[in-house]
Parts: C-alpha cells; structure tokens; sequence
C-alpha cells in the first residue's frame, strides 16, 4: 500500500535516522540488554546528527523542525529496526510540550541547548507506589520556602529513570489547601534530596532503564516551576493525544516488522518436506495480519495527518493506539507460533519482541481505558 503522508523531505531526513541507527544503535543493542541501560555515547551522537529536540528553535541550537512528521519517522525507525531501549520518543515527543510550550525565556536558555544536544536527558514522573496512573490521588508534594520547593514524595515506573539529568516532576503544592491541584517542577541531577532509587527488573524492554524516584526534603529553585501552579492536571491531559499516536506508529512498525521477520522465517524454515510458508494455515495467518496492518496503519496515518493539521481528537488518538497495540500483540504472538520452538529462542529476535511489546498495550493508558474513552464519546446512555 501506498502512503501519502510523507513527504520527500521526510524521507530523505528518514535515511538519516536510519543510518544513525545502524552505526550507532545495531552494534550495541546486546550490551545495553546485558547493561539495562543505553550508553549516553548514543544520545550525545543522536544531538550531534541533529535526531534530538527537533522542535527547538534554531536559536537554542535546534532545528526548529515544528512539522511532527519528522518525529514519526524517528519513532517508526526505532520500532522497525527493534531498538526499544533508546527513548527518543518520550525525549522528543513528550517532553517537548512542557519544554517548548509551557517554560519562560530563562528556562529556555537553561534547558533547551543542552536538551537539543543530548547533554540532557528527560524524563517526566508521574505514577507513583501508591497510586499508580491516578493523578488525583498522588502523594508527592512540592511545598514553597522562599525561593524553593521542598519536594517529598516517591515516583515509579519512571523511564530514563536513571540516566535522566532533567526530570519534570507532577506534584502537589498546597496538598490541604488545593488537594487535586497538581503542578509540575523541573528537577535537575544533583539536586541535594533527590535519589534515584533500584532500577526495576522488568520482564521486556530491558535495555530501557526504568526506576524508582525519591525526593526527601529535596529543595528545587520555585524558577524551576513549569508553566503556572496548579495546572499541571490540564498540561498532563492535553497532551495525552500526541502521547498515544505516538505508541501507535510504533506500535504499527512493529507489528509490520514481526510480520517481515516472520515471513523470512517461513520462507526457509522446512517441515514435513517443504517450506512452512507453503503451508495453508502459514499464508493465512499472515494474510489476515497483512490486511490488518494495511487497515490500522492508513488509521494512523490519517490521525497522524489530523495532528498536522491540529485536529486529533482525543478519540481518535485512543482508537488508534487500541488497535495499533493490540495489532502488534497478535503479529508477534502469530509470529512466535510461527517460529515454533525457535520462536522461544532468545537468539530469534521475535523471542525479544514478544518481551518487549506487551507493555504496549499497557503504556499510556491500558487497551481498556482507550475503550472507555471511545466509549464515553458515543453518548450510550440516552435520556436520564
């Protein structure tokens, strides 16, 4: 199938990504599994070739590169190639909106070269021990002295977690007087008070370090507050759309690539005589899955085309990210049946991806909040 929502200059900047990734991420992916973290080398080359921040102004040292596209085709790159561990995606993608929109000239200035370089690496907290996704009931507060905030509280399930230098941290700033007003401050490494906890043993995704946060009477300069106090809720929620189209193009590079290395498998693979991929229950299996594919990514691309234009809906990004993940479950699950006991082999890189990819259906809001939110946009309960 044919896709219109790249460009040409999309697709050259596509060849640069893709030759940052064979250089610079292929050779090392084994070791940063073993390690359970990425090097900072590759970040620090990811910023030399111009793959970091693309939105920053070219006065930061960016490329001011607003059209979204460009990030796509990072995102697609990473799930196609089957590189989980480096978070350009959450780096560019999600941090940007907090970063480029919501921080003052200082900030900027402060952040945003270093940001665009891969000096620093973000990362944002927000669940936490107690409570899981639900902002309302978070524990970590922020409360003002003077020119600072004094930070208590703990984070999980934090990605970056360690590696991070720049943390942007949801937070209560008047816990008694504002109890469901959160806020967001940025937290810097070094910060007298703030501890990295154990880096969390996760079943997939192994070279993508995710940890625990602790803040103990951690003091953080009050200029380090991001956009305005006690609205934070509405800057973590309207940027939930951008967050899950995002999963979604990986989601659908990846199942597009379990369904590639599937196919070559079977090609080769010989049982009972002939090839596997002669098999009847072989062609149809990936014939579905080949259908479905062309389906969910023209979806994806049409709500990618919707976020060029600014008007993805929050439902659309729902939907999409439903049906991209769970497509991406279902083509590495067929492909690993398809694999037979090889498919269990840790040297078959389906056998990763089958690690790596159910958090999808997970990450950014599970399969059944995104029914819910559809859901809740059809208006099914009628009249009172």
């Amino acid at each position: 199938m044919k896709r219109t929502i790249f460009e040409p200059e999309h697709e050259e900047f596509r060849e640069l990504v893709q030759t940052f990734i064979t250089k610079e991420c292929l050779p090392h992916i084994d070791e940063w599994e073993r390690n359970g973290i990425v090097d900072r080398a590759a970040w620090t080359k990811a910023g030399e070739m111009g793959l970091l921040g693309l939105r920053v102004p070219e006065e930061y040292g960016g490329a001011g590169m607003t059209d979204p596209r460009y990030d796509a085709v990072i995102t697609e790159e990473l799930a196609l190639a089957g590189v989980s561990g480096l978070a350009l995606q959450l780096h560019n993608e999600l941090l940007a909106p907090y970063l480029l929109d919501l921080t003052n000239d200082e900030q900027k200035a402060r952040w945003l070269p270093g940001y665009a370089s891969g000096e620093i690496i973000t990362a944002v907290a927000m669940s936490e021990p107690g409570a899981g996704s639900d902002l309302r009931g978070m524990r970590t507060t922020a409360i003002r002295d003077g020119d600072h905030f004094v930070l208590n509280g703990a984070k999980t399930f934090i990605s970056n977690g360690l590696i991070s230098d720049l943390v942007v941290v949801a937070v209560k700033t008047q816990p008694q007087e504002q109890p469901t007003k959160l806020s967001l401050i940025a937290v810097e490494r070094g910060t007298p008070g703030f501890e990295r906890g154990r880096k969390l043993d996760k079943v997939g995704a192994h070279s993508q370090d995710t940890s625990e946060l602790f803040f103990s009477d951690a003091r953080v300069p009050a200029a380090n507050l991001i956009g305005e106090e006690f609205r934070g809720m509405n800057y973590l929620m309207r940027n939930l759309a951008s967050e899950r189209l995002s999963i979604a193009i990986s989601s659908v590079a990846s199942a597009r690539r379990a369904q590639q290395l599937t196919a070559e498998y079977v090609r080769t693979r010989k049982a009972f005589g002939t090839t596997i991929g002669s098999f009847q229950n072989t062609r149809f299996v990936l014939a579905a899955l080949h259908a479905r594919t062309q389906a969910v990514q023209s979806f994806v691309d049409t709500c990618l085309r919707g976020k060029v234009d600014g008007d993805l809906t929050i439902e659309e990004a729902a939907a999409a990210k439903l049906l991209a993940s769970e497509l991406e479950f279902d083509a590495v699950d067929a492909g690993v049946q398809l694999h037979g006991g090889y498919g269990w082999m840790e040297e078959y890189p389906i056998a990763r991806m089958y690690r790596d990819v159910r958090i999808s259906r997970i990450l950014g809001g599970s399969s059944e909040i995104m029914k819910e939110v559809i859901g809740r946009s059809l208006a099914l309960e009628g009249p009172a």
